[in-house]
């Protein structure tokens, strides 16, 4: 609102009477609609700017109040339209607030000098004791934050991305703290150089300090009873409560970080779930979760990650019930940059994680099973793929992504096997087959470095990945023929080896010409870089053909696909998915056995098994 005017000299005689004081009434300007009758015991010091009082509030579901200012001091403020400000302890000072705001029972709302709002500051994540290398602002999302990590060492990009970054800072950041329209605030202590967007509700927290919260209409922000947060930046969607200490973080879309959970230089992304354990210097990628006391996450980067209680890393190895979290973990990776049998489930079993990372080759055997009896490890390869866990991942994720259309910053592929995944599967299959030729066929067991694996195991692993594969390319020929890209890719751009920027899939060509990019100047400002990542991920299907064309050519060993190789496939397609579900039926009847499942429960899955055959042409 742009048009203010002075008091009256009835409406300073009204407010006065109300028990209203001002330092110099000249410095208050007004709507041209305000009416004096609601202020009572109010303090003004230097400029202040009033909209007009003329609603009534709903403070609680059913008891309405009239917008108004009680019992408050305030210093160089704007209030916007309707809103109702009581009750506050100490003084609002240097804030602009919006419309619609009901603000109740706090102590301090302040903008001091040099405020940064939670924006610019240099975290370490990954490496607890580095020097920082991810930079918060308020559009970071996992792939910006991924991107700066993997490439922290590369000196001049670096310092260039950080330059890109305050140059978008020094534009956008505010002068003084704002609060956006139909925001709550009750009950809460400090909130100090703090940005609060539209639609947020604040009730109880302790103190908010150097803060944005970036909340919307339809994914607002709630922050609950005894929350610290302290430089950092909480994006749409979130929900933040119940004594959540939080320092230098950043929390994406739709994360929920509860129950005394707390957490120092850590950043967590799209629809995580953090309670009562800890974080430091975690990178929490999309759908990374965490539920127990005795959970450290520290120095790790995760993506479709549950991390169990102490020492178990992760999920029960059946599961079909509720209680299921997930087992699909696409990213799981130490400071060191060793994987975790990347993706894999490991768990219900005694893991040795000190072993593990000794051997970063181990990532080449995905979708594997680590067990440790007595002071052996054996890997069971590809044994996931053919769990009910995995299968119910693939339908579940996609479900569980909270965020409204509006406010989807990160980008999340959720495809299981893609040119990333089946990159790996094709690495896994090679190992399997080179210590088959060496050893042979009669030997009991096979080593890979120090771990055992089974000679039954192995014949499963390469029956498993080789179902894997088949699966893959029918899908893959079947979505390029529907979506036009049947037959020889026009482009290169895909070939070659693929990424995960904490769920965009990409061809690695495509990462390096976006550091190329960056450091001559093509990329000169932040958005440009956000829709470099869009642009790619658009582009994934045409991407996915060039890399899996060739992969066809040589699996089947063929010069171009013609229709009948195109048909070839598509049986090869049918036969293997119809193989894929006989072995998690197998599964869920292990499981069923085992008497952990209710019969209407496995009735149910069995169920959904059936229908699998209306997805196969």
């Amino acid at each position: 609102m742009d048009n203010y005017r002075a008091l009256t000299l009835d409406e300073i005689d009204v407010l006065e009477r109300n028990n209203c004081w001002a330092e110099d009434w000249t410095r208050i300007r007004v709507a041209e609609t305000f009416k004096p009758y609601s202020f009572h015991r109010v303090m003004f010091y230097g400029d202040i700017r009033l909209g007009s009082f003329d609603k009534q509030v709903e403070v609680s579901k059913g008891f309405f109040k009239h917008s108004g200012i009680n019992d408050a001091t305030l210093r160089n403020v704007t209030v916007g339209n309707d809103c109702l400000i009581e009750k506050v302890g100490n003084y609002i000072n240097n804030y602009t607030i919006g419309n619609d705001c009901y603000i109740s029972n706090i102590c301090t709302l302040e903008t001091t000098d040099d405020a940064t709002y939670g924006e610019g500051s240099v975290i370490s994540v990954l490496n607890e004791m580095g020097d920082g290398n991810v930079t918060l602002f308020r559009e970071l999302n996992s792939q910006v934050a991924s991107f700066m990590v993997k490439h922290y060492q590369d000196k001049a990009l670096r310092q260039t991305l950080q330059q890109l970054i305050e140059d978008e800072l020094r534009v956008t950041r505010p002068e003084r703290g704002l609060i956006g329209n139909n925001v709550k605030i009750i009950n809460a202590k400090d909130i100090t150089n703090t940005i609060i967007k539209g639609d947020c509700e604040i009730s109880g927290a302790a103190r908010l300090s150097e803060c944005t919260v970036m909340s919307s209409k339809d994914a607002s922000v709630f922050i609950g009873t005894g929350v610290i947060c302290e430089n950092s930046i909480i994006c749409d969607g979130c929900s933040i409560n119940n004594s959540v200490k939080m320092q230098d973080c950043f929390v994406g879309e739709a994360c929920q970080i509860t129950n005394g959970f707390t957490a120092e230089a850590s950043l967590f992304f799209a629809n995580s779930f953090m309670a009562n354990g800890e974080a430091c210097a975690a990178f929490c990628g999309p759908f990374s979760a965490s539920h127990h006391k005795s959970s450290l996450l520290i120095g790790g980067e995760f993506s479709f990650y549950n991390a169990g209680s102490n020492t178990n890393f992760s999920n029960h190895a059946y599961k079909m019930g509720p209680l299921h979290y997930g087992t699909l973990e696409r990213g799981t990776k130490t400071a060191s940059g060793a994987y975790v049998l990347m993706p894999a489930t490991i768990g219900a079993f005694s893991v040795c994680f000190g072993k593990l990372m000794h051997h970063p080759d181990t990532r080449n055997l995905p979708f594997s099973y680590l067990m440790a009896y007595g002071e052996t490890m054996y890997i069971v390869p590809g044994r996931n793929i053919t769990t009910v866990g995995l299968y119910r991942d693939i339908k579940k994720w996609p479900k569980r992504d909270k965020r409204s259309k509006q406010s989807r910053k990160s980008i999340i592929n959720f495809d299981w096997l893609s040119p990333f995944t089946v990159g790996e599967i094709m690495e896994g299959r090679k190992i399997l087959e080179a210590l088959r030729r060496a050893s042979g066929d009669n030997v009991s067991t096979y080593n890979f470095h120090e771990y055992v694996i089974n000679a039954s195991s192995l014949r499963k692993g390469l029956k498993y990945y080789d179902i894997a594969l088949r699966i893959y390319m029918g899908a893959v020929l079947k979505r390029a023929q529907k979506e036009g890209f049947f037959g020889k890719p026009e482009s290169t751009v895909g070939e070659g080896k693929w990424n995960d920027l904490s769920g965009l899939l990409l061809p690695e060509s495509e990462e390096l010409r976006i550091i190329d990019d960056i450091k001559d100047g093509t990329i000169d400002n932040i958005q440009q870089l956000l829709d470099r990542f869009s642009e790619i991920n658009d582009n994934y299907s045409q991407y996915r053909w060039a890399w899996s064309y060739q992969m066809i050519l040589d699996y089947y060993g063929l010069e171009e696909i013609t229709e009948a190789d195109a048909e070839r496939i598509h049986q090869d397609y049918v036969r293997a998915r119809r193989a894929w579900i006989a072995e998690i039926r197998k599964d869920a009847e292990k499981e069923y056995a085992m008497g952990d499942v209710e019969q209407k429960v496995y009735e149910d899955f069995l169920g959904k098994l059936d229908h699998e055959i209306d997805y196969e042409n």
